[in-house]
C-alpha cells in the first residue's frame, strides 16, 4: 500500500486524484485550505489536512500530521491552484502574488518539506496547464506560474534522480472544474472550438493520467499533455 500526498485535494483535479487513489486501495492525504464539500467514498483511506501551500510553516505542520498518521510518503501530487484573470496592464500586484505563491511557490514549499521523508523510489507529479505553454490574453499570472512549474519539474528531476525520486509534469487542457465554471457560454464555446477532440476534459480523465505517470518507474523530467489535442492545434511541438 502506497501513501499519497495530494495538494488541492478538496476539489477539482486534486479531488479526482484523491478518489482514484483511495479506490485503488492506497492511502491518501489531502492538503487543502478547505474541507471537501462531499465526504470521501473511502474515508478509512483518506486523511484531510488543512494547510495553505503558500505558507511554508503551514505545509510543514500539515506534513507532520501526515507522517504521524501514515509514516513516509510515496507520491506527491502538486495540484493546488488559484486563478485570477487579467492582462499585464490591469492585473493588480495582489492578484499576481496570490496566483504565483499558490501555483508555483506552493509546489516548491511542499517539495522542500516532503523530500526528506520521501520513500525510496518515490514520485512527484506537478500539475501544469496549457496556458503555461501557449499564451492566452488575460492569463499573465496563471500562465507565468504554470510555466514556472515546468522549470521546477526539470530541475527537481535532475536533483532528485540520485535519490531514486521521479519528477514529472502533467499538463491538462480545458477541464470542467470549479475554476472554469465561471466562463460564459460564449467564451466556453470559443475555447471548445479550438480543441481538436471537440469537448472539454473531465477531472477524472486528468486524474487517470496523473496516477499512471506517478506509477511509471522509468519516467522523470517528462511533460505529459492531457488536453484533447489543444497544444497540437497551435502547431509545432513543446520544447
Amino acid at each position: 500500500m502506497s501513501t499519497w500526498l495530494v495538494t488541492g485535494g478538496s476539489r477539482g483535479i486534486g479531488r479526482a486524484v484523491v478518489d482514484h487513489v483511495a479506490a485503488s486501495g492506497d492511502r491518501v492525504a489531502s492538503l487543502a485550505r478547505s474541507s471537501s464539500a462531499e465526504p470521501a467514498a473511502h474515508p478509512d483511506r483518506v486523511l484531510e489536512v488543512k494547510a495553505d501551500v503558500a505558507d511554508g510553516a503551514s505545509v510543514r505542520d500539515g506534513l507532520r500530521t501526515v507522517q504521524e498518521a501514515f509514516g513516509s510518503v510515496d507520491v506527491i501530487v502538486n495540484s493546488a491552484g488559484v486563478h485570477r484573470g487579467g492582462r499585464v496592464e490591469s492585473l493588480d500586484r495582489e492578484a499576481w502574488d496570490e496566483v504565483v505563491s499558490t501555483n508555483l511557490t506552493g509546489a516548491f514549499e511542499v517539495c522542500r518539506a516532503a523530500v526528506p521523508v520521501l520513500s525510496a523510489g518515490a514520485s512527484i507529479v506537478n500539475v501544469g496547464a496549457v496556458v503555461g505553454w501557449r499564451g492566452f490574453p488575460g492569463d499573465v499570472a496563471y500562465g507565468s506560474a504554470k510555466a514556472g512549474l515546468s522549470g521546477l519539474t526539470q530541475v527537481l528531476a535532475v536533483e532528485l534522480a540520485p535519490r531514486g525520486v521521479r519528477v514529472n509534469l502533467v499538463v491538462p487542457g480545458f477541464v470542467d472544474t470549479d475554476m472554469t465554471a465561471g466562463l460564459s457560454e460564449r467564451a466556453r464555446a470559443r475555447v471548445i472550438g479550438t480543441i481538436p477532440a471537440g469537448r472539454t476534459g473531465t477531472a477524472q480523465e486528468i486524474a487517470e493520467v496523473i496516477v499512471a505517470v506517478a506509477r511509471s518507474t522509468y519516467m522523470t523530467g517528462a511533460t505529459v499533455p492531457v488536453d484533447g489535442g489543444l497544444l497540437a492545434s497551435f502547431g509545432g511541438h513543446m520544447r
